[in-house]
């Protein structure tokens, strides 16, 4: 920011005033161009120096109008009371400019003690451990973040930075404070192929990840596994999938349908880390002319966004975030070990910087839990923030293999819903149609509001509506009896007296 006064040679004055942003990565540029605009504040783009052998180029965005000079100065004064959103915008925005994650050490850097003072201020607000280092012989002091490997996954969990490049954690060990232990052995009497999943130091990378309403569950008992404790620990993983899909995709009756990812097993969990096989799955379908979308709730997806668009100039590719918990102590209860809401709106922001379209499920909503109407307005307004095309809705389904694991959730952290759930469900697998009617009349407006597109849900794949589809997808029942277009398309009408209030 640059403010000076001119003098004229006939008395009087210049007065000139100058925002300029200049940085080597264009994902920051990009995101600080898109917040400026959602503030009015429209900027040009230009290069800034030329590249060296000791430097990369820089790539500015500027503005010299008085009043976006006026409206700047006003969006980045330091605040009284800030709140977590603030702590972490804050964050990202130093990180991307003065930090660095190298050798498993994260520090951001800086002279200006009030900077210091509030990089210290909101990493104590998020509860991320870190010390303030000496000073260099050139005045510049380091915040370093203590605690080793969990607390720099906490801190880009929490703050989501824009930078790919200095989110990577590749080759550090990954260490837990649960106790793993082999509890029996048993003989299955039969010989399988088992899949290392560990690191390379031996530490399990999928300790903890268990999510209480997945309605993929039941899906494990096709291995002869069970729906509960097996889900929540054995993973299957495929590692040839690439090779037999692209035999697949070669046979002359393949037409070419839409392929959804994702509707069933997140192909971004973090045994994809280390695999890598979600590239080998891109580039064949892209390279056969196949259509694709991909459903997911991790961030591992911003790693293959080259690739991603890449193939959408060949083939349709839509993207879609899983974001359905905006309060953090819930999400963390009810999906333990994924990424936070915060690094998935993070991931949707990454992906519309790299031009492409990237959908909100916000599925499931859960009654009574995250149907209000300051949650679901909480929730529209930050996915429309971080820049969804549009969100799509459903209610909670419990279905056979989900039901009992979510009911005993349930029964531990909120006893009182207990009562109401078995009221509003009883032996049925979706919510009423009462129900999902009075939700359609809350979240409807909200939608409109925040000025989002109200998306389709493809009923034969599950996956978001691929724009190759040319006429509609006759719809699927929702449950016997009761034809829905789709979540997000629930028949909108009077909630009926019977359910009003005593459930809502």
């Amino acid at each position: 920011m640059i403010s000076r006064d001119y003098p004229r040679r006939a008395g009087g004055g210049n007065k000139v005033r100058l925002f300029r942003l200049a940085l080597t990565d264009v994902e920051a540029l990009n995101r600080s161009r898109l917040f400026l605009e959602q503030e009015g504040v429209v900027t040009q783009t230009r290069p800034f120096s030329a590249p060296s052998l000791t430097r990369r180029a820089l790539t500015s965005i500027y503005s010299g109008k008085a009043a976006s000079f006026a409206r700047i100065t006003e969006l980045i004064r330091w605040v009284d009371d800030p709140d977590d959103d603030w702590h972490a915008g804050f964050l990202a925005g130093v990180f991307d400019a003065e930090g660095s994650c190298s050798r498993g050490i994260l520090r951001i850097s800086n002279k200006d003690t009030a900077i210091l003072d509030n990089i210290q201020r909101s990493l104590s607000a998020l509860g991320i451990e870190h010390v303030l280092e000496g000073a260099r012989p050139n005045g510049v002091r380091c915040v370093r973040v203590t605690g080793g490997l969990p607390m720099r996954s906490r801190f880009f969990g929490l703050v989501g930075p824009a930078i790919d490049r200095k989110l990577s954690i590749a080759g550090a060990a990954v260490k837990s404070a649960a106790l793993l232990q082999v509890v029996s052995v048993e003989d299955l009497e039969t010989t399988m192929d088992m899949i290392d999943i560990t690191t390379g130091t031996g530490d399990f990378i999928a300790n903890g990840v268990i999510s209480h309403n997945c309605f993929a569950r039941n899906t494990h008992t096709y291995l002869d596994l069970d729906a509960g404790k097996d889900f929540d620990n054995e993973i299957i993983v495929k590692v040839n999938v690439a090779e037999v899909l692209r035999k697949e995709l070669a046979r002359p009756a393949w037409e070419r349908n839409a392929v959804a990812l994702g509707t069933n097993t997140d192909p971004y969990q973090r045994a994809e880390g280390r695999y890598r096989l979600m590239p080998g799955v891109i580039a064949a379908l892209a390279d056969s002319g196949t259509p694709l979308s991909i459903l997911t709730k991790g961030t591992l997806i911003r790693r293959d966004l080259d690739l991603l668009v890449e193939a959408s100039t060949l083939v349709p590719v839509d993207l879609a975030l899983s974001i359905a918990i905006y309060d953090d102590e819930l999400q963390s209860a009810v999906e333990p070990g994924t990424p936070s809401t915060a690094a998935r709106l993070a991931t949707v922001t990454a992906i519309r910087e790299r031009g492409l379209r990237c959908s909100v499920f916000m599925m499931p909503i859960l009654p009574f839990l995250t149907d209000t109407r300051a949650h679901l307005d909480d929730a529209l307004r930050q996915a429309k923030a971080a820049g969804a095309s549009d969100v799509m809705y459903t209610a909670l389904h419990l279905r056979p293999g989900v039901r009992d694991w979510f009911m005993q959730w349930l029964a531990r952290d909120h006893p009182d819903l207990v009562p109401r759930y078995h009221e509003l469900y009883g032996r049925n697998a979706y919510a009423p149609k009462g129900y999902r009617q009075w939700l359609a009349l809350r979240i409807k407006p909200l939608i409109r509001a925040h000025g989002l597109e109200h998306g389709i849900e493809d009923p034969v794949t599950g996956g978001v509506r691929s724009r190759a589809l040319a006429r509609p997808v006759p719809a699927v029942p929702a449950f016997p009896g009761q034809p829905v277009p789709g979540p997000g398309l629930l028949i909108a009408g009077e909630l009926p007296p019977e359910l009003h209030p005593t459930l809502f």
